[in-house]
């Protein structure tokens, strides 16, 4: 849903990404960075409690990876590589803001439920993303889902944040909402990909492959002896 606001960043992200480009770093570096960032926050400061203090430097390093598409597009090196880069760095960082708070919750947090639930949240925001680029592997679209990554992070660095200034019940409502949402839009897209499965035209298998002919042996003939072409004569009387 957060993706209708793109071209309203994109006004503010491509005059920033024209002055990173200037200086000559990549949109690989800055994704790299950003992921890195994130997971040492994240796996580092969550756990011990400093829930606020982790939310702004995830914060901070989720918007400068938010760059590395605007620096792409600026100096023209989009392609594969840099999607299939910035896709996994998306899953890394995921990964370590839940696994940070599940540590949490087994810790400090002391809820064995919670901890549950944030690692639920793990695994389901895995599968929305694996659903999807499954699909898409397999030349289906899929880009439906009302929890999509920018809603999903949304929702859990906001809550864990105001937990963290003491806000209670802020941070389980949240990541029960994440993961109702992961849930519905996990749902979502495999329906969306079964319609368009079925929507698509069928090709069929190829033929299996005929075995070559192999020569009959032929059984060798007696010659035959032409006609004579002399009359016979007739004996003497």
């Amino acid at each position: 849903m957060l993706n209708a606001l793109r071209p309203v960043l994109d006004r503010v992200l491509i005059p920033i990404g024209r002055a990173l480009a200037r200086t000559g770093v990549t949109p690989n570096e800055i994704t790299v960075v950003g992921t890195v960032g994130v997971s040492c926050g994240a796996l580092s400061l969550f756990p011990t409690g400093h829930l606020f203090a982790g939310t702004m430097v995830c914060t901070a390093f989720v918007l400068t990876d938010m760059l590395d598409g605007a620096v792409a597009r600026v100096t023209g090196s989009t392609g594969s590589w840099g999607a299939f880069l910035d896709s996994t760095m998306d899953r890394i960082a995921d990964a370590a803001v839940f696994s940070g708070l599940v540590l949490w919750f087994f810790g400090g947090g002391r809820s064995r439920l919670l901890a549950g639930v944030a690692l639920f949240c793990l695994v389901a925001s895995l599968l929305v993303s694996y659903a999807k680029a499954r699909a898409e592997g397999l030349g289906l679209r899929c880009g439906i889902g009302i929890a999509e990554r920018p809603e999903r992070m949304l929702v859990c660095l906001v809550s864990t944040g105001l937990a963290g200034l003491g806000v209670p019940y802020v941070l389980a409502a949240g990541l029960w909402l994440i993961a109702a949402g992961s849930v519905v839009t996990f749902g979502q897209r495999v329906l969306d990909v079964r319609r368009g499965a079925l929507a698509a035209p069928t090709t069929p298998p190829p033929a299996p492959p005929t075995a070559p002919m192999t020569p009959q042996p032929t059984t060798p003939q007696p010659p035959t002896t032409p006609p004579s072409s002399t009359t016979p004569t007739t004996p003497p009387r």
